[in-house]
């Protein structure tokens, strides 16, 4: 009786033991299952946490946590576009017709010294500093004025454009009067032109030749030529597709076109490159000088 107590005892000791290990097993592998939980996502209580903070809170002081959070964004964005919109327009482009004297002008401009030229058929670049107290500095572009070329460069540099200064021969501005209009017509209806406004100077050069014909009259008979111009490509764009296009339209539409109209700057200032006195002289070009002064 004695010997099958303690049998008895053995085999319910055994199967408690089995139990415990099982039950310590199964313990131990729910908190493996954990600890692997918890590595897995480590930044679950802290998650938890915020949005029980933000259910708590009163729905109007989250809407206007958002919007304040949205117009730093959008401050941030414009002050990014504006900026380098700024910084990255810094060139004064020479532009007109070939024989305008642009390219004496853009020596002149840089050095003050008469130089014989020839028509260009490249771009040239140097800096100029400006005649005022800042000191500011821009790059001047010569671009070439021959009408086989001119899309191309213009297309190259016409975004980097601070300035545009168009450059036309006083001398002989009667004859080339529709030639000057359609050069000028591309570049105020153009998309880029004229959603950046840079500022236009209409030089008209050569004046001191007898024949020369003055800016004010250049100026009208530029507004009455490119008047007629932008009646005569709407309709020519009109009857193409059946709408005006993707370019910008001149002016105010059911007014005469004149140059206050645009949304740039515009100044015509009468110049000489070559000057009173010939090639020994200096240029006349003071009235050039102030505007680009005041970019």
């Amino acid at each position: 009786m004695l010997h099958k107590g303690k049998k008895g005892d053995v085999s319910h000791s055994q199967i408690s033991l089995n139990g415990q290990m099982e039950a310590d097993s199964t313990g131990g592998n729910m908190g493996g299952k954990a600890d692997v939980e918890m590595a897995e996502n480590p930044f679950e209580p802290y998650i938890e946490s915020l949005r029980q903070q933000l259910e708590d809170q009163d729905p109007v002081f989250l809407i206007g946590v958002i919007v304040a959070l949205a117009v730093i964004v959008i401050t941030c964005v414009f002050l990014k576009y504006f900026l380098s919109s700024k910084t990255v327009r810094s060139a004064v482009l020479l532009v007109g017709l070939c024989d305008s004297g642009k390219t004496l002008l853009f020596a002149r401009l840089l050095s003050g010294k008469f130089k014989r030229t020839q028509t260009s058929i490249t771009d040239s670049s140097a800096p100029y500093k400006a005649k005022n107290e800042k000191g500011s500095t821009w790059t001047v572009i010569d671009l070439p004025g021959h009408d086989s070329l001119r899309p191309q460069y213009l297309e190259k540099f016409k975004s980097a454009a601070r300035a545009i200064v168009f450059v036309v021969d006083s001398a002989i501005f009667q004859k080339e009067v529709r030639d000057v209009a359609e050069f000028l017509y591309i570049l105020l209806t153009d998309t880029v032109i004229s959603r950046n406004a840079p500022a236009l100077l209409v030089a008209c050069n050569k004046q001191d030749i007898t024949m020369a014909k003055s800016a004010k009259l250049i100026q009208q008979q530029l507004e009455k030529e490119l008047n007629t111009l932008r009646v005569t490509r709407s309709a020519a764009l009109s009857s193409q597709d059946g709408s005006v296009g993707g370019s910008v339209y001149l002016g105010k539409k059911g007014k005469d076109f004149e140059f206050s109209q645009l949304p740039l700057k515009v100044e015509f200032v009468e110049c000489s490159a070559r000057g009173s006195k010939g090639e020994e002289g200096g240029a006349d070009i003071e009235s050039l000088e102030k505007c680009l002064a005041k970019l």
